[in-house]
This record gives structure tokens, sequence and C-alpha cells, in this order.
């Protein structure tokens, strides 16, 4: 497709579809002529992306350059392509990485917590992994604050989460092409968490009704209906 075309299919302007070009988000089209180029499907699944990692996921030009230099990078095997395009994700600050008795205490029930479920490579790269040091922070920030957060807390999420991963792979695994499944993971990185956030959210507030019912509005009451 041309250029107009690939504008009109993705829902983009011309305009910032060049720039994601020169800024190296894009790949160049196939040559036609001198000042002609053509467009394909990868280039659209690729424009979907980018716009995912940018307007969705508001993440800075020169960090979605990063990772999709790891999408593209076909010398890694796909662990390490996966692993490297997901670590250059931002992520939320977790409060102060200090090195005190609260962080020693969050390290090792991470590591417990690590052991008890059986994540064993993730446990040999431990810090190396900034999604470990990232979990290790925000354990160590309960804490200071005086919440329990300990590895007996922590497992039975970390199962959960491990149900919801399979599943994950399971939809990555429909594409054929190792590219196109890195990909994949990166935009569902992006634009699945929110969407897993609020599931959560609506989970608890389905909990909180059917085990303490509606509180009762009408006269400022605070007494609870009995859940049916």
């Amino acid at each position: 497709m041309r250029l107009s075309e690939l504008s009109e299919e993705s829902g983009v302007s011309t305009a910032t579809i060049k720039y994601y070009l020169r800024e190296g988000l894009l790949p160049p089209g196939h040559r036609v002529h001198a000042t002609r180029a053509s467009y394909d499907a990868s280039h659209l699944r690729r424009l979907r992306l980018v716009r995912a990692l940018i307007q969705v996921g508001k993440i800075p030009v020169a960090t979605a350059r990063e990772i999709l230099a790891a999408v593209d990078d076909d010398s890694l095997g796909l662990t390490m392509r996966l692993g490297a395009a997901l670590w250059a994700l931002p992520r939320p600050p977790a409060g102060p990485a200090e090195e005190d008795e609260a962080a020693r205490e969050a390290a090792a029930e991470v590591d417990r917590m690590l052991t008890e479920v059986g994540w064993e490579r993730v446990r040999e790269l431990g810090s190396l992994s900034p999604v470990h040091r990232s979990l290790v922070a925000s354990v160590a920030t309960l804490r200071r604050l005086g919440h329990v957060c300990d590895a007996t807390e922590l497992v039975p999420y970390a199962r959960q989460m491990a149900e919801v991963a399979a599943h994950d792979l399971d939809l990555m695994e429909r594409y054929p092409r190792e590219v196109e499944q890195v990909e994949s993971a990166v935009a569902a990185a992006v634009l699945y968490e929110p969407v897993l956030l609020d599931l959560h959210r609506l989970a608890q507030e389905e909990e909180f009704q059917r085990r303490y019912g509606l509180a009762a509005r009408e006269g400022g009451g605070t007494e609870a209906e009995p859940a049916p």
C-alpha cells in the first residue's frame, strides 16, 4: 500500500507516520522508485504497536526505540528477546531503593516467595531483573508503612499471576513469527495491564458485596444489608 493508504488504514496521519519513520520507530517502506515506497501488513502491525507505546503507554520516543530494537533483534533467542523488550518498558516508581532493614527484609521475603512458587529461573536472575528490583522496592515501601507484606501474603497472588502469564503466552503463540509474538507481548503489556488492574478492582467490588452486602444509604445509615 502507499503511504496515504497506510495512513487511511491505520488512522494515523501521514505527517505522524513520516515522523515515526524519521525516528526509526517504523521500518522504511519497500522502495518502488526514488520518490515512492510501498508498505505492507508488517508496517501496519508495527504502527499499531508504536501507537500503543506512545499514545496509550505515554512512553518517550527514545524508550520506544529501545523497546523496538529488542523486538527486532533476531540474534537473540525468543526468551531473551521477550525479556529485553519487556525489561525496557518503564515501570511506575516503587519508592526509594534504600539499603535499610525494610529493604533487606523485603528481598528475603521475595526470595522466599519465589522459592515457594517454584520460580527458580527468575530467582536466579534476582536483582539483575528490573522487575525483581521493582517488586523488592514495592514490598519494602509497604513494610516501612507498617503493612504486612511477606512471602505468605505474596504467594497466592504469584500463583494467580502464573495463570495469567500462561494465558498471555497462549495468546502470543497464535502468531506464526517470532517478531510478531514479541510485538504482541509488548502490546499486551502496555494495553492489557490496565485491563488487569480494572478486573482486579471489579473482583474486589464483587467480593465486598458478596461478603458484606450493600451499605444502607437512606438516612445516612451504615448497617449492611444481608447478601443474597
